[in-house]
């Protein structure tokens, strides 16, 4: 990078000092402390410009750094000094290229909806039976990620299918940056691979689709809740005596007018996944929330996605994003070309390596809209 372009990323980095400053003050007063969205908003800008301050700060020592090193380069005479000059620029000269591309990333508008929770849907599509049994693969295969990562993954509603797997399963999760990692998952997955019920030994392809949509906060969405009509219903399947006596599943009723288009949609929500009724009308409220905040942030997706030239983490969930062959051990990933051939450990919950290349192809893709 040349002075000039030092200077310019300086700059850009010197101007977010005082709003630092000005958002470390503003989190501490008692009257943004009260308005818990205003504060919420803020706390996650403290969080970020505080990173870019750190960034600032080892950017800015690293380039005085090289400029002492070839400094003394220049005018030291004894070969011990010089020596440790040499070493010097070398140091400065490998980490100030990484440095000034994590900054370039920090410097990118960040989505605000990647720091929230999820949900996570998935449906067997196509292939009856063989569908139920993948969509209950893929639900293991991100229970394992999960795990893996500390989140806490909670079901809300579940249809099984006739062989096993699941129809459709739903389910909370909840942690850090849940959503701005899970969101690449939104789409069509297939499989290709022998049933268990096929006899001849052929290769069926088959699919299930996975929707990922960020959990909306009670001050994200305004519902009234006076307009609720709810239901109580008793739960079946497994549960012993509990489940035939106490009315612990809920349903909810809501008609909610879309601000889009200004039509009335009746929405249904039941929730059965746990013996306790005020717990079950919390889940049943939050995927309230979240559906009508989906559908109310679609325009703003569908706009980022029509900007966009490739389609990485958002836009089209009928499209076909990933396929996994099991006769050959092999996933393919369309949106980046990408091929690995660890199947097993993939279905594992080992699917790290593939999400890390879609976020580096994402953010590659915003650096270039931004032209930092």
């Amino acid at each position: 990078m040349t002075g000039k372009e030092n200077n310019t990323l300086l700059e850009k980095l010197d101007g977010l000092q005082a709003r630092f400053e000005e958002v470390s003050t503003l989190i501490t007063d008692p009257e943004v402390i009260a308005d818990q969205q205003r504060y919420v908003r803020l706390s996650k800008e403290y969080k970020e410009l505080e990173e870019l301050t750190a960034a600032r700060k080892e950017y800015a020592t690293l380039l005085a750094g090289l400029d002492e090193a070839k400094r003394l380069l220049l005018t030291e005479s004894d070969p011990e000094m010089k020596e440790m000059a040499r070493e010097e620029v070398a140091a400065c000269e490998e980490r100030l290229p990484r440095l000034e591309e994590e900054i370039k990333l920090m410097l990118v508008p960040k989505d605000p909806e990647d720091g929230k929770n999820a949900i996570l849907e998935i449906r067997g599509g196509t292939g009856g039976d063989e569908a139920a049994l993948f969509a209950g693969d893929l639900f293991r295969m991100y229970t394992k990620y999960a795990e893996r990562k500390g989140w806490r993954l909670e079901v809300s509603s579940a249809s099984e299918g006739a062989a096993g797997g699941f129809k459709e399963i739903v389910c909370s999760v909840t942690g850090t940056d849940v959503y701005g990692t899970l969101k690449y998952e939104s789409g069509v997955h297939r499989v290709q691979r022998v049933p268990a019920t096929e006899t001849q030994g052929r290769v069926h392809t088959s699919a299930a689709t996975v929707a990922v949509l960020p959990e909306a906060e009670p001050f994200d969405v305004v519902i009234n809740e006076g307009e609720i009509k709810w239901d109580t219903f008793r739960s079946s399947g497994a549960g012993g005596q509990n489940v035939n006596k106490v009315e612990s599943g809920v349903r909810l009723r809501y008609n909610w007018k879309n601000p889009n288009t200004g039509e009335v949609e009746e929405i249904l929500i039941e929730c059965t996944e746990t013996r306790d009724q005020p717990k079950n009308k919390e889940r049943a409220l939050a995927r309230l929330r979240t559906f009508i905040y989906d559908k109310e942030h679609r325009k703003y997706v569908d706009d980022i996605a029509s900007r966009r030239k490739t389609l990485v983490s958002t836009g089209d969930r009928s499209a076909k994003i990933r396929t996994y062959n099991y006769p050959q051990g092999r996933i393919t990933d369309h949106r980046i070309n990408y091929t690995i051939y660890n199947l097993q450990a993939f279905m594992d919950g080992d699917i790290q390596d593939c999400i890390d290349h879609l976020i580096v192809a994402e953010n590659a893709e915003r650096l270039r809209e931004t032209e930092l």
